[in-house]
């Protein structure tokens, strides 16, 4: 099976973006979103998606688990705007260390403070969408 695959870390200011090939299980930072309206968040999204052509979207998923869990229910309704909006087929996929994985990569690989929060939510979609691909 082959095909483009975009992950979201889903986040109320930031949405981290990663790209993969679902044939190499590869997944790669690709940007973080900076903004917290809905407009500029899908018209970036879509710019993303038409550069991309992805078969499938990967949302990450903050507390499986806990279905009262604030984020939850946010990063759901955004898989299914995903889907409704673009016509992709969005999975969730537990996201609980993402960040925290995401963090200790840049830090061993040397980045000061600012340049790791620059990248930190692209590099934890990555996460994201490795743990889906090691899932499949």
């Amino acid at each position: 099976m082959a095909g483009t695959v975009l992950a979201f870390d889903f986040g109320e200011r930031r949405i981290g973006v990663a790209v993969g090939e679902l044939a190499l299980r590869s997944a790669h930072p690709l940007q973080t979103i900076d903004a917290r309206d809905n407009e500029t968040r899908f018209a970036t999204i879509a710019r993303l998606i038409d550069e991309w052509k992805p078969g499938h979207a990967v949302v990450g998923l903050p507390a499986p688990g806990q279905e009262t869990h604030p984020m939850n229910e946010r990063c759901r309704k955004f898989a299914r705007q995903l889907e409704g909006r673009f016509g992709l087929t969005a999975d969730l996929v537990d996201e609980s260390y993402s960040s925290a994985v995401a963090e200790a990569d840049l830090a061993a690989a040397g980045l000061d403070a600012q340049r790791r929060k620059a990248v930190l939510d692209s590099v934890a979609a990555q996460a994201i969408l490795q743990t889906w691909f090691e899932q499949r």
